[in-house]
C-alpha cells in the first residue's frame, strides 16, 4: 500500500490517479480507500522534515554550531600579533578584547539559562547564532581609529555566543541518557578545543591568503548563518526530562529563586562549577598568550625576526591551533573511554578522572617555560601532553552536572556553571596575564630578552591554578553519590506517570 506513516498517500497513489491494469480494470491491490485522503499542500516536506529530526542528527548540527562558536571566538587570538600592530596597543590593553568578550558573555548566561528552562531552546540559540555572525562580520569594517568599537564589537559577539553555550547541553542531555548521553556529550564538547583550533588555523589562513587580517573575520560569519538554519530546520524541541524519565509527564515546575537555592546547596555542582573555573583560566590565558610567547621565544634564540611588517608571521597560530584540534579530540575521547572503563570499579569515576588529569597537565604545563627558551619542539611536546590531559575533563564536567542536577533546572545550571567559570576564570585570565607582563617589563621594554621571560613570569600563575582546579574535582568525588542519590528523588516527586495525566 502506497501509503505514508499518518495515512497520506504518497506521490503517484493518490485517489485522483487511478492505477489501472491492461484489461483496463482498477487493481484491487491499488484501488483508492475512502480512509485515505490527499496530502496537504507541504505535507510531504514537513513529513519527510520531521523524519530527519532523530536524536543522532541533533546531537550532529548542535556540536557543528559549537565547533562554529568557538571557532569564532579564537579567530581574533589567531591573528593578535596583527591587531597589535594596526591598533598600537600594549599587552594589557590587547588581552583586553579577550575579558570584554568574557565579561558579556557570562553577565548573559544566567539570563539565557532562565530562558531556556521556560521557552523554545532552539529558537533561542539559533537567534544567537545569527546575532553574534551579523557583529562578527560588522567589526571587520572597523578602522584602526576606533579601537574602542572593535572591544565593544566582541562584547556584543560574546553575548550572542552565550545564548548557544547555555542552552544546546541541555537539549542533548534531554535526548540521550547515561553513557549514550555520555558519548554525545564528549562528541558536543570536543568541539571546544576543536573550534578553538580551527578559529587559529583559518583565521591565520584567510589572513595569509587575502594578505589582510581583516578577513580572518570574515571566514565564520557565512558558517554560522548556515548553522542556525540547519538547527531551527532539523533539531527538535525535546520535552524537559523525557529522556531521564522515559516518557514521563513533569508536575510541576519551580521557581527561578528556587532553582537558585537548590543549586547553591548542591555541593557536586559548586565544587565542580569552582574546578571548571579553573580551567578556564588556564585556556583563556593560553589560548591568547602561548602564540606570542612562543614567537618571543624564537626572537629570543634568533630563528626569527622581530615583526616589524603589516602582516606578521602565523606559523605558531598554525602549529598551536593544529595542537589545539589534536589534543582536543584525544583528551575527549580518552576521558570517555577512561570515565567509562572506571564506572565499572567506582561511582566516583567522573570527578576522580578529572582530578587526575588536571594534576597530571599541572606537571607538563610547567615543563613549558622551562625548556622553551632553548628548545621550541620541545615546548610544543609539553603543550602537546599538557593540553591533552587538561581536555580530558570537558565533557566529564557537564556529564557530572547532568547527574546532580534536575532536567527543570538543568538551563539555569549550565548558565549559572558558566558565569562562575568565567568570572573566575577567562573572563580575567587574559587581561591579568598582560598586565603582570606589562608591568615586568617597565624597566627593560627594549629588550626581547626581558619581553619574553616577562610574558613566561607571567604565564606560570597558571599550573598552580589548575593544581586548584584538581583539589576541587577530589572535593566533589567526595559528595557525588549523595548529591546523585537527591537528584533522583527529587526528579520522582516531580513526575508522574503519563497515564495519570489529563487528556
Amino acid at each position: 500500500m502506497c501509503v505514508e506513516s499518518d495515512g497520506c498517500e504518497i506521490e503517484g497513489c493518490s485517489s485522483s490517479d487511478e492505477v489501472r491494469t491492461l484489461s483496463g480494470s482498477m487493481s484491487p491491490g491499488l484501488r483508492s480507500s475512502p480512509d485515505l485522503h490527499p496530502c496537504k499542500p507541504g505535507q510531504k516536506f514537513r513529513d519527510a522534515l520531521l523524519r530527519c529530526r532523530s536524536p543522532l542528527a541533533a546531537a550532529v548540527f548542535l556540536s557543528f554550531g559549537n565547533v562554529l562558536n568557538y571557532m569564532d571566538r579564537y579567530t581574533v587570538t589567531g591573528v593578535l600579533l596583527d591587531i597589535q600592530r594596526q591598533f598600537q596597543v600594549s599587552d594589557g590593553k590587547i588581552g583586553l578584547l579577550q575579558t570584554v568578550f568574557i565579561c558579556s558573555f557570562m553577565v548573559a548566561a544566567p539570563i539565557f539559562g532562565y530562558l531556556g528552562d521556560r521557552f523554545n531552546r532552539k529558537v533561542i540559540l539559533s537567534c544567537g547564532i545569527f546575532f553574534w555572525s551579523i557583529i562578527t562580520l560588522s567589526s571587520s569594517f572597523i578602522s584602526k581609529e576606533y579601537y574602542w568599537l572593535f572591544v565593544l564589537s566582541r562584547g556584543l559577539v560574546g553575548i550572542g555566543e552565550s545564548s548557544y553555550s547555555s542552552i544546546s547541553p541541555t537539549i542533548i542531555g534531554d535526548l540521550f541518557t547515561n553513557n549514550k548521553r555520555t558519548m554525545m556529550l564528549s562528541v558536543f564538547y570536543l568541539a571546544i578545543p576543536l573550534g578553538s583550533g580551527l578559529g587559529y588555523i583559518l583565521g591565520a589562513g584567510a589572513k595569509d591568503a587575502a594578505g589582510d587580517w581583516h578577513w580572518a573575520l570574515r571566514v565564520s560569519p557565512p558558517l554560522g548563518i548556515t548553522a542556525g538554519a540547519l538547527i531551527l530546520l532539523f533539531v527538535p524541541e525535546p520535552k524537559r526530562g523525557s529522556a531521564d524519565q522515559m516518557g514521563a509527564c513533569l508536575r510541576t515546575r519551580t521557581s527561578w529563586v528556587c532553582d537558585m537555592k537548590a543549586l547553591a546547596k548542591n555541593r557536586s555542582y559548586v565544587f565542580s562549577s569552582l574546578a571548571s573555573a579553573s580551567v578556564s583560566f588556564a585556556t583563556g590565558a593560553f589560548g591568547m598568550w602561548i602564540p606570542i610567547y612562543l614567537t618571543r621565544a624564537q626572537v629570543v634564540q634568533k630563528t626569527v625576526d622581530d615583526c616589524t611588517t603589516d602582516v606578521c608571521s602565523s606559523t605558531d597560530s598554525f602549529i598551536f591551533g593544529a595542537i589545539t584540534c589534536v589534543t582536543g579530540l584525544l583528551g575527549v575521547v580518552i576521558g570517555a573511554a577512561t570515565t567509562r572503563f572506571c564506572r565499572q570499579r567506582t561511582e566516583r569515576a567522573d570527578p576522580l578522572v578529572c582530578a587526575v588529569s588536571m594534576l597530571g597537565s599541572a606537571i607538563f604545563i610547567c615543563l613549558i617555560f622551562v625548556v622553551a627558551k632553548k628548545n621550541i619542539a620541545g615546548a610544543y611536546v609539553c603543550i602537546f601532553i599538557g593540553e591533552t590531559l587538561l581536555f580530558v575533563n570537558w565533557a566529564i564536567t557537564a556529564d557530572i552536572l547532568m547527574f546532580v542536577v534536575i532536567p527543570t533546572r538543568r538551563a539555569t545550571a549550565v548558565a549559572f556553571q558558566s558565569f562562575i567559570s568565567h568570572l573566575l576564570g577567562d573572563a580575567g585570565s587574559p587581561y591579568l596575564i598582560g598586565q603582570i607582563s606589562d608591568k615586568l617589563q617597565e624597566s627593560y621594554t627594549t629588550s626581547a630578552l626581558w619581553r619574553f621571560l616577562s610574558l613566561g613570569y607571567a604565564l606560570m600563575l597558571c599550573p598552580f591554578i589548575i593544581v586548584l582546579g584538581g583539589m576541587f574535582f577530589l572535593a566533589t568525588a567526595l559528595f557525588f553519590l549523595d548529591d546523585r542519590e537527591k537528584a533522583e528523588k527529587q526528579l520522582s516527586k516531580l513526575t508522574r506517570p503519563p497515564s495519570l495525566v489529563r487528556v
